[in-house]
């Protein structure tokens, strides 16, 4: 039996991402490099619901197979979580489910471990299903185990959201994330796709066409990441500090003389050619640490801080990030703090983060001491539920990723 070519790049995407610690969004589009759009749509959908998934899977893999999941061959090991995704979270057949997997293991050069591989796997198609449905999530501990997170995140949203809130959460980033685009007014030209009812220039389509994408039309920018260019506000002769800009959705988003400030070279050269790609004249790419800024970069109007974080409102896109990020409140800060000092006084400066994490969000702005201008009035339907002067986007609620938004006056 034939491994269909999904199948072998949703392998080979889950090997490389657990085996080899390669970053899911860079390992896919070398797997799928050639399939057709429909066999790469089900490949993205296999490989990165496992990943996703794996905590779970892993339980169930352990707990039927009764052998630890560390101890397996690592091909052994993707073609079960594999298998075992499809067993309990899709609607593909189970005889295809476990037969291709075993093929895969076969395909490995594992002859040995056929028999076992097939043996756990139809433990799997007997039981998987209905262990998982009895597991219980009461509590932040089961709720991770039961949707697959880490203890510390579960705990966090608990904490911070209450058990409903972070239940619905955990449900919504293990489903597929919206499919949003920003058209790119600088360029004429048709594009297909449903304009946003609140974020002018973003359109809701069924899948992303690179060809427009290549000719600048488009750029793939979430909601959340939208609204967050949407808050710099800035205007045609102001001047704009993008303290971390690539790949540069937001930097080439906003008005005004931008600076769009990147740290390492590859990336800066990305961002000059999607500059380029879009028509943005008005971005001059500097490559540099945001943390040492040449001295004559200062007295801008506005700075944009899309600083890194522990990425946990970009889950459901970013499928490896729940098992490798993680909060950086020092460097949050200190990015802050550099761009206060290079801001005239009485500019803005915004502060935005893929995160739902108050010690990145709301607790790195106080400590800024900053005065916050009240974004929740001029979005009030993305206003934070306890801090409504912030923006806050939450998955389950706004169908976008998560991303925390502040305007500060300097």
């Amino acid at each position: 039996m034939s491994v269909s070519p999904a199948r072998r790049a949703a392998f080979d995407t889950i090997q490389r991402v657990f085996e080899e610690d390669a970053y899911a969004d860079r390992a896919f589009p070398a797997a799928v490099a050639g399939l057709d759009p429909r066999d790469r749509a089900l490949a993205q959908r296999l490989s990165y619901g496992t990943i996703q998934r794996v905590r779970t899977l892993d339980h169930g893999i352990e707990t039927l197979a009764r052998r630890p999941v560390r101890k397996l061959d690592p091909p052994v090991r993707a073609a079960l979580r594999l298998g075992a995704y499809q067993l309990a979270f899709s609607e593909v057949a189970a005889h295809a489910a476990v037969n291709e997997s075993v093929e895969l293991v076969r395909a490995a050069g594992l002859g040995r471990a056929v028999a076992f591989t097939n043996a756990v796997l139809r433990r799997l198609a007997l039981g998987l299903r209905e262990l998982i449905d009895a597991l219980p999530g009461g509590s932040p501990a089961e709720a991770a185990l039961l949707h697959s997170y880490p203890d510390w995140v579960a705990e966090t949203w608990w904490r911070e959201l209450g058990r409903e809130e972070a239940l619905a959460l955990m449900r919504a980033q293990n489903e597929p994330p919206e499919t949003v685009v920003r058209r790119n007014p600088r360029k004429p030209g048709e594009v297909e796709g449903a304009p946003d009812p609140e974020i002018p220039n973003a359109l809701h389509v069924r899948r992303v066409d690179e060809e427009p994408v290549g000719a600048g039309l488009i750029w793939p920018q979430s909601l959340g990441s939208q609204l967050a260019g949407l808050c710099v506000a800035s205007h045609e002769g102001e001047r704009v500090l993008d303290l971390c800009a690539a790949p540069g959705g937001k930097a080439t988003q906003v008005a005004g003389e931008v600076t769009a400030v990147e740290k390492h070279a590859g990336r800066a050269r990305q961002l000059e050619e999607n500059c380029v790609r879009l028509g943005a004249t008005n971005v001059h790419v500097v490559c540099a640490d945001a943390l040492e800024l040449p001295p004559e970069l200062r007295d801008f109007d506005r700075a944009l801080v899309d600083a890194p974080c522990s990425g946990l409102g970009v889950l459901a896109s970013r499928p490896d990030l729940r098992w490798r990020g993680k909060p950086l409140p020092e460097l949050q800060l200190a990015l802050l703090r550099a761009a206060a000092e290079r801001v005239r006084p009485g500019g803005a400066i915004v502060y935005s983060v893929c995160t739902i994490n108050a010690e990145e969000n709301e607790t790195i702005v106080d400590a800024l001491g900053l005065a916050a201008e009240p974004l929740g009035q001029e979005w009030p339907r993305f206003a934070h539920p306890r801090r409504p002067e912030f923006l806050l986007t939450l998955p389950h609620r706004h169908g976008t990723s998560g991303f925390f938004i502040a305007r500060l006056r300097t």
